[in-house]
């Protein structure tokens, strides 16, 4: 198992290399994430027993990106017009139902999934189109995935106390400080991308390999809520498109809103 999730690792971030430079390319494993992502977390929900629209959700989540990527921006926050629009369509195919019940929990539950994975993923093809978004993209990615990769070998190697064990009973808080450290680090050698002094990448590090950390729990905690161990089997030894970039999830709108300030 931890051959297969090495060798799943050192694919997914060749690919990410390669990706980077050519934007085509760039953009098409974006939609791959994406669309895979949206697909898995509405069937995870779906053991559950929640009338989703599934297909629909896919479909608006496909929008979102495409969107960005065409430059359709019709207003100045159209992310808000988009989302209102989709709930009310949402609504709105609720009226031809012959039973009420749980009417809520479905709408809501299809909205979370289109913003927390599409909507939410999308922010790396807004951080690729800043000025400097190729190194600023690199940037972000290398924290996060560092952040997941130190976590991963400390828990392995010396991970003893459990930390949020109710959520996974894997995560030790030997492992999250290794991924903190991981993070710190992958900041400093990132120095040449950002706009930060030193003690200012440190801080960076933290933050964000909270950031990470959070990512990756919270989607832990939904597979536990459908009773899943994975979001699904495409990348041997680390699960479902969900499993890998789950953490990048809460780091790429943060990091996007971030530094568009700065760089205004």
């Amino acid at each position: 198992m931890l051959i297969k999730r090495i060798s799943s690792a050192i694919l997914l971030i060749l690919v990410i290399i390669a990706t980077m430079f050519i934007n085509w390319f760039f953009n098409l494993v974006v939609m791959f994430f994406i669309l895979s992502g949206l697909y898995e977390f509405f069937t995870m929900v779906e053991n559950k027993g929640i009338r989703l629209y599934k297909y629909f959700g896919i479909g608006i989540g496909a929008i979102i990106p495409l969107s960005i990527i065409f430059r359709f921006e019709p207003t100045k926050s159209w992310e808000l017009l988009f989302i209102v629009m989709a709930l009310l369509f949402l609504i709105l195919m609720q009226l031809g139902r012959r039973n009420s019940s749980g009417v809520v929990v479905d709408v809501s539950t299809t909205l979370f999934g289109i913003l927390y994975v599409s909507w939410f993923f999308s922010f790396l093809i807004k951080i690729r189109q800043l000025p400097g978004g190729v190194g600023l993209l690199a940037a972000v990615l290398l924290v996060t995935k560092l952040g997941d990769i130190g976590a991963f070998l400390v828990g392995v190697r010396f991970g003893k106390t459990p930390f949020m064990s109710r959520i996974s009973p894997k995560k030790s808080v030997e492992g999250a400080v290794g991924g903190l450290l991981f993070s710190v680090f992958g900041a400093l050698i990132c120095k040449n991308f950002l706009p930060f002094n030193y003690p200012q990448l440190v801080l960076l590090g933290i933050c964000f390999g909270v950031l990470g950390q959070a990512g990756d729990l919270s989607e832990s905690l939904m597979k536990r809520d459908c009773q899943v161990k994975d979001s699904s089997g495409i990348f041997p030894g680390m699960g479902g498109s969900l499993d890998a970039v789950d953490s990048v999830l809460f780091t790429a709108p943060v990091f996007y809103f971030l530094m568009s300030a700065i760089l205004k």
